[in-house]
């Protein structure tokens, strides 16, 4: 991860030393942002730069595990010098690259009960010895990308369709206001006529949403097949607010790596991925990889049918902006699993969550009952939740576009494909607007 080149020559008191745990503290030296820690209970104090290089998650929410500091999104650890010692979706035998690495201070000290940082070179090899108490920078936050960002309110977001509303969330001869890209736009239905003010180019109703469109939209619809197939039910999640961009979150809906140490206790989640097929569609893109993994609520399992481990074929689709749809086949038992995403850029700071669950028992069985149905609802809002408590940690305004901000490792291709979808998508916007 780059930084802004300034210099901060000299010693920096940062925090008392008996303030300094094995849990990591976010301070200020030299005008920028840094974590120390101490990676063994009564061990020496380490100092790292604020953010994860990975994915740039405050390293203020990681964790010493084993005397590293592993990331909270993705367990990437590192050592005492900052070197990135594993990668768990690499695999035991995985070597991580160069960039990383943690580029931290030149130098940490513990001198007369302070913690000190310098962090560039200076001639200075110790600080001095204060006369009494020193002085502490006021905290910064962790610094945002370098380079450019796909935000909330990025002007190409106007000729695209956006979920605004559940159809049930506005009755008929009613009306019912929203936030869609920083403004505020009222909807009414009348004798089953859609209406927008102020006017945007079209109000429309698909797959159980009210969709609007501000300006002529050039994007390409997500199609569902699940949702005209009888051999699914369905049910919907309570939308869910997520206090940031919509980038990152469907960063995170479309990464595997994530679930052992965001929703360690609710998803039987794999570290590693093994390599998988994408394929960039218009629009977006198609990824389909297959794994094995345990399925415990499979009956088959409780008759000694078949085993616990099975064979699973997970697809997802993607479409610009926003919209996501990720299948799960259980190919031993025929039964699948449908998660629809769709989110609502309401402000730079706050996005609208709609999902759809739609589940399928598999050929010959009934319909999954209603309890099912239920139970996988909660589930799916337990995960949702755990994950919206981690994006409200990254502080960031929106999803990094330049590949230097971030380190990509192969498990991240879906996450690289939705960069490129989402930079060709305002790159048609642009043309949009200077056509018009």
């Amino acid at each position: 991860m780059r930084t802004s080149g300034e210099s901060a020559a000299g010693w920096f008191p940062v925090a008392r030393a008996d303030e300094v745990g094995t849990t990591p503290l976010p301070v200020s030296a030299g005008g920028r942002a840094w974590v120390v820690v101490r990676l063994r209970h009564g061990g020496e104090v380490s100092a790292f730069p604020a953010r994860c290089p990975h994915r740039l998650v405050p390293l203020a929410t990681a964790a010493v595990v084993d005397g590293r500091l592993q990331c909270a999104a993705h367990g990437w650890r590192f050592d005492g010098e900052g070197r990135c010692a594993e990668i768990p979706s690499l695999g035991a035998g995985g070597t991580p690259p160069p960039r990383a690495d943690l580029a931290g201070p030149w130098a940490v000290e513990e001198r007369a009960g302070w913690v000190w940082l310098a962090p560039d070179r200076t001639a200075h090899r110790a600080p001095a010895r204060p006369g009494g108490v020193p002085a502490v920078e006021p905290r910064r936050e962790p610094p945002a990308p370098v380079g450019p960002v796909f935000g909330n309110l990025d002007p190409s977001l106007e000729h695209a369709w956006h979920p605004v509303a559940l159809s049930t969330e506005l009755r008929d001869g009613g009306w019912l206001q929203v936030r869609l890209l920083g403004r505020t736009w009222t909807l009414s239905r009348r004798a089953d006529r859609l209406a927008a003010e102020p006017p945007a180019a079209g109000v429309r109703e698909r797959l159980g949403l009210l969709w609007l469109a501000p300006a002529e939209p050039h994007d390409v619809p997500l199609e569902v097949p699940e949702a005209g197939d009888r051999s699914f039910v369905a049910g919907w999640l309570p939308p869910l607010r997520s206090p940031g961009p919509a980038g990152p979150l469907a960063d995170t809906f479309l990464d595997a790596t994530h679930g052992p140490f965001v929703h360690p206790s609710t998803l039987a989640a794999l570290p590693e991925t093994g390599p998988y097929e994408l394929v960039r569609e218009p629009g977006g893109f198609r990824s389909v990889q297959e794994q094995e993994v345990d399925n415990p609520v499979d009956p088959g399992v409780a008759t000694g049918e078949r085993p616990l481990r099975q064979r699973r074929r997970t697809t997802y689709v993607h479409r610009a902006p926003f919209q996501l749809r990720l299948r799960q086949e259980f190919l031993d038992s025929g039964a699948t699993t449908t998660l629809l995403y769709l989110l609502q850029p309401e402000d730079a700071d706050s996005t609208r969550i709609y999902v759809r669950l739609m589940l399928a028992a598999g050929p010959g069985q009934r319909l999954p009952a209603p309890a099912t149905v239920v139970e996988q609802v909660a589930l799916q809002q337990q995960v949702l939740e755990e994950d919206i408590r981690s994006q409200a940690a990254l502080l960031l305004p929106g999803l990094p576009l330049d590949p230097r901000d971030e380190v990509h490792v192969p498990a991240d291709a879906r996450g690289v494909a939705l960069r490129q979808a989402l930079c060709d998508f305002l790159v048609a916007g642009r043309r949009g607007r200077l056509a018009a």
